[in-house]
């Protein structure tokens, strides 16, 4: 069971006073924690005289926000027991495919056209593996094969001995934190970052210290400073279209990044799950190309399909065979046949990123052009490539548009979820991974959620970016 004392349930919270009644302020502002995930389900918070003490109202307030939470389905009390959040069902109102909900908290499209055809492929080469045991901790040779290939066209030769293949990047991402990180441990991340990453060294118990980035990009002399300062046992980072800024680190950039890594023993762990998303910016090298001992992370889930749950580790051996040591206590090994799909479509890779460039192009000139005219003074930075724009949404509370544009059929995240300690209040991500046509009417109903509802001013005049 999860339990968030008063004072962090304030930091989550953030400045969540607004215009309405205190007691339903809060408990909408409780509600878009449970809904974005900084309160996951089954979480159990406060005691109602311990939280009115940490926020400075009234029992009677608190006692009000929890019973319109229990109104809403996002509360469960037990008399004795407490009360535990609880994840609402999405409500039921009409959506731009008449589906649902439009969902655009996953930064993620649809199955690529290649997709169907290799896996066909795999169940064909499936025949050979179902006489073997089906258990290869560290991934099948074939895979392990193409992936250092995939590596070695980008310019950083690899060996298949320093691949393992896990289940997902979140995988890897958690078994790294299980191998690397004690709790206590200083780790550095950049800030924004990639929430489901921060929440999995957060449950490893480790300490994050920032390394901040905007859209323009790092903030290097800051990192050098932090790194300094902190001593961090692993830099976590996003060097190529950075989630959810579209950053991307240059190769000075990089390079002064790997410098101040080594001069204070950090290891770099970079995230690549983005970098082939590429719309107009150009190759640039792995940053593991610079920083040898550093370690990669990858997979197909955004440039091929998010059900093809792979990804894999590029990591000096010696590093790959700790992994494979502490992964048994995790899980005994990836599908067989995902592998199988997966090595298919490394096979094609070029085709899959011209297919997923086109999209994603088409896509972000929609999406911009939206925003441009329902949003003119919004400033929405374009990337060069990855899922998402980081939108400055100023004066608007992001996190109150989106709980307000949920009753207009979009799900989105608000900014906070994407840093430490509540920050990003006026930043929203805002994907451009579905059809344009979807992206319009988001945005559309942005624009309604922001009139309809006490999320702000609505700006008129044109602000170029």
């Amino acid at each position: 069971m999860t339990r968030v004392t008063s004072q962090r349930l304030a930091t989550l919270l953030g400045a969540w006073a607004g215009p309405g009644p205190a007691y339903s302020e809060l408990a909408e502002r409780l509600r878009l924690l449970a809904l974005d995930g900084r309160l996951p389900e089954g979480t159990r918070l406060p005691a109602e005289r311990n939280l009115a003490a940490g926020l400075g109202l009234s029992r009677t307030t608190i006692a009000a926000a929890y019973a319109r939470l229990r109104e809403l389905g996002c509360l469960d009390s037990v008399r004795g027991s407490g009360s535990y959040i609880v994840i609402p069902a999405p409500p039921a109102v009409p959506a731009p495919d008449a589906g649902g909900i439009l969902d655009l908290t996953k930064a993620a499209m649809p199955a690529a056209s290649l997709v169907a055809e290799c896996v066909g492929r795999a169940v064909d080469a499936l025949g050979p593996e179902l006489g073997r045991s089906g258990y290869e901790l560290v991934g099948l040779p074939g895979l392990r094969v193409a992936v250092a290939e995939h590596f070695a066209r980008r310019g950083l030769p690899t060996d298949p001995d320093q691949i393992m293949i896990t289940n997902g990047v979140q995988h890897a991402i958690a078994l790294l934190a299980r191998t690397l990180v004690a709790p206590g441990d200083r780790v550095a991340v950049e800030q924004p970052t990639y929430p489901h990453a921060m929440d999995t060294l957060l449950a490893a118990r480790a300490r994050l210290v920032p390394l901040p980035v905007d859209p323009s990009g790092w903030d290097l002399d800051a990192a050098a400073a932090a790194l300094r300062a902190s001593s961090p046992v692993l830099a976590y980072v996003m060097p190529d279209f950075q989630n959810p800024t579209g950053a991307s680190l240059s190769v000075a950039g990089r390079e002064a990044l790997a410098r101040s890594a080594a001069r204070h023993g950090t290891l770099l762990v970079a995230d690549e799950t983005t970098a082939l998303l590429d719309i107009a910016r150009g190759p640039l090298p792995p940053l593991a190309a610079i920083a040898p001992s550093a370690v990669t992370l990858g997979g197909p889930s955004k440039l091929a399909w998010g059900g093809l749950r792979i990804g894999w580790i590029r990591a000096p051996r010696t590093l790959v065979a700790r992994l494979a040591q502490a992964r048994t206590g995790l899980d005994l090994g990836t599908p067989v046949l995902e592998q199988l799909v997966v090595a298919e479509l490394l096979a094609q890779e070029d085709a899959l990123v011209a297919e997923r460039s086109a999209r994603l192009r088409e896509g972000l000139h929609a999406l911009t052009s939206a925003l441009a005219e329902h949003f003119p003074r919004w400033r929405v930075p374009a990337p060069d490539g990855g899922m998402a724009v980081w939108a400055d949404c100023s004066p608007l509370s992001s996190s109150r548009l989106v709980t307000a544009v949920r009753s207009h059929g979009v799900a989105l995240t608000a900014g906070p979820r994407f840093g430490i300690d509540g920050a990003f209040e006026h930043r929203l991500r805002l994907p451009f991974t579905a059809s344009p046509d979807e992206l319009r009417t988001a945005v559309r109903a942005l624009r309604e959620a922001a009139e309809d509802s006490p999320v702000g001013p609505v700006e008129a005049p044109l602000v170029a970016v």
